[in-house]
């Protein structure tokens, strides 16, 4: 634990913190109570955030006003506030995460991936209709209630990071490289199109167990993202869903104009996934996206010959 972070046991008002859930670039996450016992998560900002009156308050308005987003799939926010130097906010605790479950599943079945990206495009429909633009769907936000309804949070840090940016002109990277939009890459203007791109390489990862862009270097990502066309979710998972492969697809259209327009737009094809009263040609897919799966899973074992006998050769 660094020296500044705080421990287990701290009262923030009427909470205290039980023990650290995780952290981002910019603030932890503890599991809390309340005096009367009941069980929240609060976000706590970094000190080196926190230390800038600026982005201390930025953080604390959209924490105030990300409390207004009620709906079912939105976290709510129970309370903002500042003490000792610490600014933070407290939500209230699902019991699972979308990472978590990920991570001890790696490949979701079908229904549930379908399900999951449902419940964050009617967050981000009612989100985008109150012109707020998430800009960091991935799995680390989509939490999951104990219902097993996802719950989408941290449009208050994307917020904050977003007007502090614009406000002082300081650099610094909103959303996360392997789920930015092309537009995002490119440091061009957003709308509600780029969370439906991220949502898109969270349906991805869900479903063949890894998101279609990897490198570990952050310039050629993004080029990845602006440049090149994924692989077929059904040369990764043959037993996937045609159906589903095209709406992954047009979700990871590189312009935003062959995406999907809005989030009711996507959801009225997760829909229809089950029901299947259209038929799946009627989802259209950019060209040069849609392969023959078959064909795809072919070359790429072609290719793992090749390098096992070049590595041979050797």
């Amino acid at each position: 634990m660094s020296s500044d972070q705080p421990a287990p046991g701290l009262r923030l008002g009427p909470y205290t913190l039980d023990q650290l859930l995780g952290q981002g670039g910019f603030a932890w996450v503890y599991a809390a109570h309340r005096d009367d016992g009941k069980s929240f998560a609060i976000k706590i900002l970094k000190p080196r955030y926190a230390s800038d009156p600026a982005f201390e308050s930025r953080f604390r308005q959209e924490a105030a006003f990300a409390a207004q987003l009620e709906h079912p799939n939105i976290i709510h926010i129970q309370d903002v506030g500042a003490q000792a130097g610490l600014a933070y906010f407290v939500m209230d605790r699902c019991p699972d995460t979308l990472s978590a479950r990920l991570s001890r599943e790696s490949v979701l079945p079908e229904a549930d991936a379908v399900a999951i990206a449902s419940g964050v495009a009617r967050a981000l429909a009612f989100a985008h209709h109150r012109e707020v633009i998430h800009r960091d769907i991935k799995p680390d936000n989509v939490l999951l209630a104990e219902d097993g309804r996802a719950v989408l949070t941290d449009f208050g840090i994307a917020r904050a990071v977003s007007g502090y940016v614009q406000a002082t002109g300081f650099m610094m990277t909103i959303g996360t490289p392997a789920y930015i939009s092309p537009e995002q890459a490119q440091g061009r203007p957003l709308d509600g199109r780029t969370d439906l791109y991220s949502l898109g390489i969270t349906l991805y990862r869900m479903l063949t167990g890894d998101v279609p862009f990897r490198s570990k270097d952050w310039f050629e990502l993004a080029r990845m993202h602006v440049e090149d066309t994924p692989e077929a979710p059904r040369a990764r998972r043959p037993d996937l869903s045609k159906r589903c492969e095209r709406i992954i697809l047009r979700l990871l259209a590189k312009h935003p104009t062959d995406r999907y327009a809005t989030a009711e737009a996507l959801l009225e094809d997760l829909d229809d996934i089950t029901g299947k009263t259209r038929s799946t040609s009627d989802i259209p897919v950019p060209d040069g996206y849609l392969r023959d799966s078959r064909a795809a899973a072919a070359e790429s074992e072609a290719a793992n010959k090749e390098k096992k006998s070049w590595w041979k050769m050797w």
